[in-house]
């Protein structure tokens, strides 16, 4: 006796079988004939079912593809047209979707690990919850995608579009992001160790509490970005762009501080940015980020202020780059 559940799941895999064999069907078709065939699975077929004659119709203007639980693991879709498809808890693994498009699609709770998504357009698609370890998104356009609590590990990312994407508690350690565009995208809690963010554009990106032990961000744009209570430990951000960004509390209140021991912050750019909360922790005969630029607006720490006046000079009217080298030893450093 096949149970409901049993059906549900056979036809969820007849969909996917029925769209690698008619690609250019009708949704409505595929739909209708997976159900037909799942529905007398206990059955002798003696026949064709009526809807299969449906999958050569010419597919309609609106044509929301239905394949949902479907597995499509290793599937060539290169190019494939998936425009709003419902992909929800598809399996996905190793897929070749490159150049596909994915436009608004739903992909809750996908499995994509591995798969190739390169050049792949992801506008607005929904990859909550989704499994994308390892996957190839090199030039993704992944823009207004949500990706909250999707798995990112060691995802090549670089190049891609993410701008105002939603990464809310996401994991993307030790994914390559370099060159990647992230402006205004919401990466709160996400956690970043280890990934590489080089050249990143991160122009008013949300990073509040953002893990990024170790991460890498040379050269990386961080205007007016948002890192109250962001851990930077160890993370190297040479040469990083930090105009306005805010490195203080959220709101006023000192909840959040963000923490940079061991932090490299050699010839950043940190006009106006706000440090006043900013945790070098423990750190003794600290060395200034040398070549870093700060102007009047900058908010330093205070035990850190008076030192970085006596370590700078004047480069241009009201702004200083620091010159570098030992602080005198004044005491421990920290905020």
């Amino acid at each position: 006796m096949v149970t409901d559940a049993e059906r549900a799941e056979h036809a969820a895999r007849l969909r996917g079988l029925l769209y690698l064999a008619c690609p250019d069907a009708p949704a409505a078709a595929i739909i209708a004939t997976a159900e037909a065939i799942a529905e007398h699975s206990e059955e002798t077929p003696q026949e064709s079912v009526p809807q299969a004659a449906q999958l050569n119709q010419p597919i309609p203007i609106t044509n929301q593809l239905n394949l949902s639980g479907a597995d499509l693991s290793g599937a060539d879709l290169v190019g494939a047209d998936l425009n709003r498809a419902d992909l929800t808890g598809a399996k996905l693994t190793g897929a070749n979707l490159t150049g596909a498009n994915l436009a608004v699609a739903d992909l809750t709770g996908a499995t994509l690990s591995g798969a190739d998504l390169s050049d792949t357009n992801l506008s607005d698609a929904r990859l909550v919850s989704a499994d994308l370890s390892g996957a190839r998104l090199i030039r993704a356009d992944l823009i207004g995608a949500r990706l909250t609590d999707t798995n990112l590990v060691e995802a090549h990312l670089t190049d891609a579009s993410l701008v105002e994407a939603s990464l809310v508690d996401a994991s993307l350690i030790r994914a390559a992001l370099m060159g990647a565009d992230l402006s205004g995208a919401d990466l709160t809690r996400a956690n970043l160790m280890g990934a590489d963010l080089s050249g990143a554009r991160l122009i008013g990106a949300n990073l509040t509490r953002a893990k990024l032990f170790g991460a890498r961000l040379t050269g990386a744009n961080l205007t007016r970005a948002k890192l109250s209570g962001a851990i930077l430990t160890g993370a190297t951000l040479i040469g990083a762009d930090m105009t306005g960004a805010d490195l203080g509390t959220d709101s006023g209140a000192d909840l959040y501080p963000v923490n940079l021991p061991g932090a490299d912050l050699r010839d950043a750019d940190l006009t106006d940015a706000n440090l006043k909360s900013a945790r070098f922790t423990g750190v003794v005969n600290m060395r200034l980020p040398a070549g870093a630029t700060w102007d009047a607006l900058t908010r330093w720490p205070d035990d850190l202020a008076s030192v970085v006046v006596e370590r700078s000079d004047e480069v241009s009217p009201g702004v200083y780059r620091v010159r570098g080298g030992q602080c005198p030893d004044r005491s421990t450093v920290g905020v």
